[in-house]
């Protein structure tokens, strides 16, 4: 049976814990349900699923997409450990530029609800990673946004050494926080 976890404290964000059976073959767990998240909070219609496979050491993010195409996203890690973060860009949210983090693992198997609104991205813990989200709305480039990871305002600690981490060209030119002018 699936639990929804202790809420955290941004309003929207929600932790989903799915039961799973292990035995000496290894193990099985629901993954998604779509009647079962729903009785918990979760109503959307996911649309796409993404997976993407991270070095250790990688950052990615921090990522949105502004409406008509903004995306919640229900992400897990398939393999290896993330630290996954989740900014709030709501302009009018009593927690509007505050940020939540939390462990994800192929060992914890926890679902993490960040839903449009939120600014996401994650640091890669473990030797590699796989990492599926499933987005409740369609990818679009032309809507597509971010922040920079290391943004002296937000301070996010991504619990990785600065000079050894990964992060992509495109990634490391994306504005500071103090620059955004896309917010919800």
């Amino acid at each position: 049976m699936l639990k929804l976890l202790d809420k955290p404290f941004i309003d929207g964000l929600l932790v989903f814990e799915p039961r799973h059976f292990e035995d000496e073959r290894g193990y099985f767990f629901e993954n998604f349900h779509l009647k079962r998240y729903a009785e918990l909070g979760l109503n959307e219609n996911l649309v796409q699923d993404n997976v993407s496979f991270s070095k250790a050491n990688v950052i990615r993010g921090l990522h949105y997409q502004i409406p008509p195409f903004g995306q919640g996203k229900l992400v897990s890690v398939l393999k290896g450990k993330v630290l996954d973060v989740a900014v709030d860009i709501r302009k009018n949210s009593p927690t509007f530029g505050q940020h939540f983090s939390i462990e994800l693992s192929e060992k914890n198997h926890f679902l993490f609800w960040i839903p449009q609104g939120f600014a996401h991205g994650f640091s890669v813990l473990s030797e590699d990673c796989i990492f599926m989200y499933k987005c409740s709305n369609f990818y679009d480039k032309s809507s597509e946004r971010g922040i920079k990871f290391n943004d002296f305002e937000l301070n996010i600690d991504w619990k990785l050494n600065d000079q050894n981490c990964i992060i992509s060209e495109k990634d490391q030119e994306l504005p500071n926080w103090k620059d955004i002018v896309d917010f919800f």
